[in-house]
């Protein structure tokens, strides 16, 4: 039997949707074995809508089916540092992080598994994951080789002490320095597949914003993450009336076509989970990236 506990950022999460997130497995079938007493709560069987308290254990029995492929796939990944604890990846547009409901092309995780067989296995569906890039989001993100670090850098996420920097390219001229976006994100109730800032069933999401370059119709943008919501600064900017370039999903629907969002994950610092020492790395735009600027600029 699996068991995962819950942390301060899925505190208040319906027990059916954390559970399905962390097996992999459908909330459908999560609400069967809910039902069968294959899925407790602190030990306890409980109800699929029961809200979760941060320091709750989910206990999920093993399901028969393997739901995702977890295959080892060869893979030019692009390693920027790596010790015994700790693989720093700058990660490419169009790769997803790890396997999912629907997901048919090799991902990240496939490609770590070829090339170690160190990683945690906190969450066996996504061994070394500690955190998550959107698909066409490139960008630095750190992974763990074994479950003190993971345990570690998880810590640090939750904490907020993780500092994770990114640059995104906007539409609209935008008028500030700098600005805090402070809004909820929850589920978008008539769009499921998007997430939306809303009072309703949402948690708190804080980004701070800051000004890179401004052009008449565009800007460039700096990014810190003080919360780590799914599609969080793709929302946020949407919120504030400017939309990031190329986002299929929060955009305009002009948007110019570059093949997904243009943000970049460029800067991450957390503490190493062994020796507590700060690691700092940064690393360029992508080319794809750097040729829609430089347009700009030539404009």
């Amino acid at each position: 039997m699996n068991k995962w506990k819950v942390l301060e950022e899925n505190k208040g999460v319906r027990l059916d949707v954390f559970a399905a997130e962390m097996s992999g497995l459908s909330r459908s079938k999560i609400a069967t074995m809910i039902k069968e007493e294959k899925v407790l709560l602190n030990g306890e069987v409980t109800k699929a809508n029961v809200r979760l308290a941060d320091g709750d254990i989910v206990f999920v029995d093993e399901y028969v089916e393997k739901p995702l492929d977890l295959t080892p796939v060869k893979m030019d990944l692009n390693i920027v540092y790596e010790d015994d604890d700790v693989i720093v990846i700058n990660k490419p547009r169009g790769l997803v992080v790890h396997p999912g409901a629907g997901t048919k092309e090799p991902t990240l995780v496939n490609g770590l598994l070829f090339y170690t067989n160190s990683l945690s296995q906190s969450n066996p569906i996504r061994p070394g994951i500690v955190h998550r890039l959107d698909k066409d989001t490139s960008g630095l993100l750190v992974v763990a080789k074994n479950n003190h670090a993971h345990q570690e850098l998880a810590l640090q996420l939750e904490k907020r002490t993780m500092k994770r920097e990114y640059i995104a390219v906007v539409h609209g001229h935008f008028p500030h320095q700098k600005a805090k976006i402070d809004a909820p994100i929850g589920r978008d109730e008539k769009f499921r597949q998007k997430m939306a800032v809303t009072a309703s069933n949402s948690k708190n999401a804080v980004t701070h914003v800051s000004l890179v370059e401004a052009f008449d119709k565009y800007s460039i943008l700096k990014c810190q993450l003080e919360t780590g919501r799914t599609h969080q600064i793709r929302v946020h900017l949407e919120y504030i009336g400017f939309p990031m370039v190329g986002d299929p999903l929060y955009s305009f629907k002009n948007t110019p076509d570059v093949g997904g969002q243009l943000l970049h994950a460029k800067r991450i610092v957390f503490k190493h989970p062994t020796t507590q020492m700060t690691m700092d790395f940064n690393c360029p735009v992508p080319q794809e990236f750097k040729n829609f600027v430089e347009e700009l600029r030539r404009d």
